[in-house]
């Protein structure tokens, strides 16, 4: 593997719970370090690498690092553990998952545990639900399990690791939105390698605790008070079974990054991007959003007194699962997107919609 894979399986196979992205941030600033002049990180742990850390104007380009996962909420006297969500997520796939309760005293393996097909009765049989999902770590007894360095609070994740699929899909836990951390690190190499001094300040953001709020997002544009946001996460491949065009769209998986139109995004920088788009011919898609991303993009947008802000997005197979499933060849094309934007744009521009 190259070193830019050797870091996609790194920093994407690391665990990174909301609220606990310390270890994986490490791994991502530690490789971003060499293509920006500075970097500082916040006191909860959103990284940021800067180019041109004196320019005035700044722009911003922004994923988010956390993951989904679960807290330890119960431990029964028979040594069952019980859950609590830490961001979204999804109650229905956990039976027979491999978990990682991740401890003082380093990871405790376990697993979620489910009555087997011959003792339940067809037709009568529970749905997996925050009541009755529950995770075995081998133990008979609270006692047994709190020896073991668990505890009220302890956070899980699931126990997976990047694949490829057909050499065209990468699929596993965490892209959502840790491939956007690998995107944006593939930006500031790209401008690295170009030699070209950008007439503008660029900070490479990574947040923390996008999935309970885009709580880190909030707290670092005040911080950087930038001028212009561009935000890159996922959004859903609708061509899958189950899913619905009708309410969620029309995007693929491999047809380009989609580009989303809503009160948050500023149209005069989306028809930046679109027109930096079609003049490179980079294959883009389209999507509209119902008053809010869902996005960090709204958190920068209403920051400060209005930040212009635009979204760009790459098709996600199968969200907040363990078998996330992307196309390699959109995210190229998010990360070049991305870059030639940022080789075009003037930072005289002017972005007020009346004058």
């Amino acid at each position: 593997m190259n070193i830019e894979t050797t870091f996609l399986h790194k920093y994407l196979n690391n665990a990174s719970p909301t609220g606990f992205e310390a270890s994986g941030q490490q791994i991502w600033l530690d490789y971003i370090k060499p293509f920006t002049d500075t970097y500082f990180t916040d006191n909860y742990g959103t990284a940021v690498g800067v180019i041109n850390p004196e320019a005035k104007f700044k722009v911003v380009i922004e994923a988010h690092a956390d993951e989904i996962s679960w807290f330890v909420n119960y431990i029964k006297d028979d040594g069952y553990i019980y859950v609590r969500r830490n961001g979204g997520s999804d109650h229905m796939i956990a039976p027979s998952m491999r978990v990682n309760i991740h401890t003082d005293k380093g990871i405790i393996p376990g697993v979620f545990g489910w009555p087997a097909i011959h003792v339940r009765k067809e037709g009568k049989e529970d749905a997996p639900t925050l009541d009755n999902i529950f995770i075995d770590v081998g133990a008979r007894s609270k006692e047994e399990v709190e020896k073991m360095g668990i505890h009220v609070g302890c956070v899980i994740t699931f126990k997976d690791e990047l694949i490829e699929l057909n050499n065209k899909f990468y699929s596993g836990r965490a892209l959502d939105n840790r491939i956007g951390g690998y995107m944006i690190a593939q930006v500031a190499k790209k401008i690295k390698e170009s030699g070209k001094k950008l007439p503008f300040g660029l900070y490479v953001v990574n947040a923390v605790q996008e999935e309970i709020g885009l709580r880190g997002a909030e707290m670092i544009a005040h911080r950087i008070k930038p001028n212009v946001a561009i935000i890159t996460d996922v959004c859903h491949d609708t061509t899958a079974p189950l899913y619905n065009k009708v309410t969620s769209g029309d995007q693929t998986a491999g047809k380009g990054p989609v580009l989303t139109y809503g009160a948050s995004v500023h149209k005069k920088l989306l028809d930046l991007i679109i027109e930096t788009a079609k003049k490179k011919e980079i294959p883009f898609q389209r999507a509209a959003a119902s008053r809010s991303t869902g996005t960090d993009t709204d958190a920068f947008a209403y920051s400060n007194e209005g930040v212009p802000s635009a979204l760009i997005s790459l098709p996600l197979k199968y969200m907040h699962t363990t078998v996330e499933t992307a196309s390699k060849d959109d995210i190229e094309q998010v990360i070049n997107l991305m870059f030639e934007f940022l080789m075009e744009f003037d930072p005289s521009f002017d972005f007020r919609y009346i004058s």
